[in-house]
């Protein structure tokens, strides 16, 4: 009985995790001119993770498709073209981002693709609305991981699948590693607190299993997911990790210039120290899971 009430109502948000949307919002909407410009860089820094969601969904010509944390738009935009007789949904809580993502559905012409703002831990849809769920890296920045695991089982149909990734631990991201690393040599970088909000938040994949299965769903597999991040150069590098991500961002721009530079000294030697012109392909990885309802 306990189980069933929490796996089909509506959860509601707490006063603390709105005011961590809120102030998400605020921050993804700020930063969505920087994700519109490097979305190329990204989209293909990204794209092994994407591939392996829309593999494992692998959706139905008709098939009703939510893309939670869609930012600007993937892998919903892959999903549409794969179910062109069906809809795909593109939930995101930034207004800024989904501008990026309709403008690449028009772009692309996908008559089956929907934009809409709101709360992964409270979302705006009936139960068992959609066939088949998609999460590219978006749990571990949700204000309440368990709420939206249990909002993502609500609105899925019986039997339907849902794709999930989430940053794997430190030792499988140099692409970020290597820059706080060299940031906490000289400033202060604090780590988010126990169970707040962050990068590595859902990495222990054992434990974000277990809440998966709390929830309600049936992990059928996972697995690590090796992206790459490819720069042409150190400035390349440099010029991404400072116009998308919001914490370094928000560190280095009130920072003493001579130690920002001495910050980026220090990762240019770390990424070229034989003084080439090209950094080698910084690994990003990924636990991937499919589970079912």
């Amino acid at each position: 009985m306990q189980i069933t009430q929490q796996t089909t109502e509506k959860s509601q948000p707490s006063t603390g995790a709105t005011d961590i949307l809120h102030a998400q919002q605020k921050s993804w909407n700020r930063f969505a001119h920087g994700w519109h410009k490097w979305d190329d860089f990204t989209m293909d820094f990204l794209r092994q993770q994407g591939a392996a969601i829309v593999e494992a969904l692998d959706v139905e010509h008709d098939a009703k498709v939510l893309d939670v944390a869609s930012g600007t738009g993937e892998p919903a935009l892959t999903l549409a073209s794969r179910a062109p007789n069906g809809r795909v949904t593109a939930l995101d809580a930034s207004s800024g981002m989904l501008e990026v993502a309709r403008g690449k559905a028009t772009a692309r012409g996908l008559t089956n693709f929907v934009a809409r703002e709101g709360d992964a831990c409270a979302l705006p849809f009936a139960d068992a609305s959609f066939d088949a769920i998609s999460c590219r890296l978006g749990f571990m920045f949700f204000p309440d991981v368990d709420a939206a695991a249990r909002e993502m089982h609500r609105v899925l149909k019986p039997g339907g699948l849902l794709a999930t990734t989430v940053w794997a631990g430190p030792q499988h991201n140099p692409w970020i590693t290597t820059l706080v690393g060299a940031i906490k040599r000289h400033l202060d970088f604090p780590s988010p607190p126990a169970g707040a909000p962050g990068m590595f938040r859902c990495a222990d994949p054992d434990a974000f299993a277990a809440r998966l299965r709390t929830a309600g769903f049936q992990v059928e597999r996972s697995q690590l997911i090796g992206d790459t991040m490819r720069c042409h150069s150190v400035a390349q590098y440099w010029g991404f990790m400072n116009e998308v991500v919001a914490p370094v961002v928000a560190t280095l721009q009130g920072a003493d210039p001579s130690i920002v530079a001495a910050i980026e000294a220090e990762v240019r030697t770390t990424l070229t120290p034989d003084g080439a012109s090209t950094p080698p392909p910084l690994a990003a990885g990924a636990h991937c899971f499919v589970v079912r309802k």
